[in-house]
């Protein structure tokens, strides 16, 4: 497996004509998964709001006017409810996310017993809580968390347009720490902010360099959102998406490659076009976070459509 690819090779993959793109994404995918197998996750916002970070794409944050507030930790009532909830549908692996910088330890202790107790539903788990300090990450991997998702969002050099309350080398410190631990890696980023295709091309480059690189590569639209910085962001071209789903396959062959935001507003067409190009996991539920996502009825009727079935 390759970790040295380079932004002007990515910018070729994304330049070739798109039957020949999708030709050669398909051929990677076919030789490392199987071609009809989607793996269905569910995200759950254990704790919304309130965020003091500024990415000039999330609701979450505390400094934009967007009309979420800043609520607490979820009971484990609720989030094993949503846990078998996510199983019934099938979902095979079960996300927690929580709009901090980075987890306190007195919450990572609530976050650990999530853990064990999705972990006994059979199901994968795994956990997006912010920066990780020094230890935390091997108290998750002791309760038994499988994946931890820190996103790099974006290209090292359109990143300061976006964020300036953590620098992209924050970003990769707990991605190092999370290996570290033995946990498995969740990492990807989000199109469609105004960045360059060359921006897409080095946000892959910089996931592909990781060695290894990350299991789980959640390719993001963006939502756009009222009272965010990038509210009025003009919608990425659907096949640029598309492009970007087959470069990430290309460069990273046994990913999972997964449509993530965006996909509520995605004609079901360009979806299609996505599993062509090597995507094989989808976020199951009515919403990410705080932003509308396909119900699970919705897919599995698409799935049926197209001949794919739920990956186990």
């Amino acid at each position: 497996m390759r970790h040295d690819w380079t932004v002007s090779e990515i910018e070729d993959i994304y330049s070739a004509p798109l039957p020949d793109l999708i030709f050669r994404a398909q051929t990677v995918h076919r030789a490392h998964h199987r071609a009809d197998e989607v793996q269905g996750c569910m995200l759950l916002s254990i704790k919304t709001g309130g965020c003091p970070e500024d990415c000039a794409y999330c609701p979450q944050s505390r400094r934009y006017a967007t009309g979420v507030g800043d609520e607490d930790i979820l009971s484990s009532e609720t989030v094993l409810a949503a846990a078998r909830a996510a199983k019934a549908n099938g979902a095979t692996r079960f996300c927690m996310g929580a709009a901090w910088r980075g987890p306190k330890d007195r919450d990572l202790e609530k976050i650990a017993g999530f853990v064990r107790e999705v972990k006994k539903l059979g199901l994968e788990t795994c956990a997006t809580l912010g920066m990780l300090k020094p230890g935390q990450a091997e108290r998750l991997r002791e309760a038994g968390l499988d994946y931890y998702n820190h996103n790099l969002d974006t290209s090292p050099e359109f990143y300061g347009d976006i964020i300036s309350t953590r620098a992209y080398r924050d970003r990769l410190e707990t991605l190092e720490r999370v290996r570290a631990a033995g946990m498995r890696v969740c990492c990807g980023g989000i199109v469609g902010m105004g960045e360059s295709r060359r921006d897409r091309a080095a946000l892959i480059a910089q996931l592909a360099s990781l060695d290894p690189y990350p299991e789980s590569v959640p390719i993001n639209a963006l939502v756009s959102v009222k009272g965010t910085p990038l509210q009025d962001a003009a919608p990425l071209d659907p096949l640029e998406f598309v492009r970007t789903i087959a470069a990430a396959r290309i460069c990273m062959p046994k990913a999972w490659v997964r449509l993530s935001a965006g996909r509520e507003s995605m004609p079901e067409a360009v979806q299609a076009l996505c599993f062509l190009a090597g995507a094989n996991s989808v976020f199951y539920g009515e919403k990410l976070l705080t932003t509308g996502n396909p119900e699970a009825a919705r897919d599995r009727a698409l799935f049926a459509r197209l001949g794919l079935r739920p990956a186990v």
